[in-house]
């Protein structure tokens, strides 16, 4: 089994983030607060509390170079966390939401952020020297619902977003006194702030988690109807490819390797999807799975059970495979996925541990080393 360390911090988790060198994370327990706990002497003990927000911490991001920790919430606010000696002293981000932040990013360069909302809106802060403050500029009147997810392109410039609208978008987050001429590339080369670069019609459900692979060639986001979506060659041509899945849906996604891809979600089983040679997406197995899956499809099954459920008639009446599909859902997490963190140096271009917390409350951590039947993608 890939899962190497299985810890139960809370009765629920909502998000959670690592320090650089690994020795300290900070989640969410599914409340107004963030804990931070520090492995000391082989045990995990709190050590911090962070209490400023009035609702939901819905996402936690920890800077690896500056070691500072952003936080969103469901009360439209965000902070920046300082470590000032042994404190974590908060500063007020100044968002102009009127709906909640439901997701915050930091860039690859940690020199700006980005937020999600319910608003239809995109913030993008930074750091103002002269003021020592954190101000934010809005990408408006782009999305049609809530920015579920949002991910930075290796070049700090281009943004990916995920919405309920069905959509993902990519947006170029240029700021003069922030970014520097030489890093716009590539499509954004003549783009302004909040200028749309790509709009990918690809799923007609809620959409989630999105990211980038690591040489930002290739980008991955996750449907409500069991489909995850990649696309090639972002551009004015983009060439895109979905995989369907006959599981529950996903909630995030990450990227290994340039061909290889982790989601999670509402399986409580990381998925495992690959490329092959000519670039060709596939699922092909769950990490620590309890569940046997088989080649065959089982949508009629399954559209068997759930109105067999819905109408109370006994389970004796479907097939043998059903009933022992239904009866071995479920692995190491026993509740949803809802966050997967890389564990790998920031900007590697391989990862070979990462982390996933759940509404169960435990936070898994994952090492592919032994996975020998991945290594070639890896």
């Amino acid at each position: 089994m890939a899962a190497v360390e299985v810890h139960k911090f809370a009765q629920c988790i909502t998000c959670h983030a690592w320090s650089r060198d690994r020795s300290m994370l900070a989640f969410c327990p599914n409340n107004n607060e963030v804990h931070i706990y520090a492995l000391l002497q082989g045990k995990w003990e709190k050590l911090h509390v962070l209490q400023k927000h009035d609702q939901i911490v819905s996402g936690i991001d920890w800077s690896a170079r500056s070691n500072k920790i952003v936080t969103a919430s469901h009360d439209r606010n965000s902070y920046v966390w300082n470590l000032e000696g042994s404190e974590w002293v908060p500063t007020l981000v100044i968002l102009r939401l009127n709906r909640a932040a439901l997701c915050v990013r930091w860039s690859p360069r940690e020199n700006k952020f980005a937020v999600g909302s319910g608003a239809k809106t995109v913030c993008i802060c930074y750091y103002e020297q002269e003021n020592n403050w954190w101000v934010s500029k809005l990408i408006r009147k782009r999305h049609d619902s809530s920015v579920t997810s949002v991910a930075w392109h290796p070049n700090n410039i281009l943004l990916a977003t995920a919405s309920t609208d069905g959509k993902c978008r990519i947006f170029s987050t240029f700021i003069k006194v922030v970014d520097a001429k030489e890093s716009r590339t590539g499509p954004s080369a003549d783009s302004k702030f909040g200028e749309q670069i790509l709009q990918l019609d690809l799923s007609f459900t809620w959409s989630f988690g999105v990211r980038w692979s690591p040489s930002g060639n290739t980008l991955a986001y996750v449907g409500h109807n069991s489909m995850i979506y990649f696309v090639d060659d972002v551009g004015p041509s983009p060439l895109a490819q979905n995989v369907a899945f006959r599981d529950l849906p996903l909630r995030d996604v990450l990227f290994l390797s340039e061909r290889l891809v982790i989601g999670v979600g509402f399986d409580c089983n990381p998925m495992v999807f690959v490329a092959d040679e000519r670039g060709i997406w596939s699922f092909i197995k769950f990490l620590g799975e309890r569940k046997t899956t088989t080649s065959g499809p089982k949508y009629g099954s399954q559209f068997s059970e759930a109105f067999g459920k819905l109408y109370g008639q006994p389970k004796q009446g479907f097939n043998n495979d059903t009933n022992e599909h239904s009866r071995s859902r479920g692995g190491v997490h026993e509740n949803c996925i809802n966050c997967i963190v890389p564990l790998g140096d920031p900007g590697s271009s391989k990862v070979k541990r990462f982390s996933t917390s759940g509404l169960d409350g435990k936070i898994v951590v994952w090492d592919m080393e032994n996975q020998e039947d991945l290594a070639e993608y890896l």
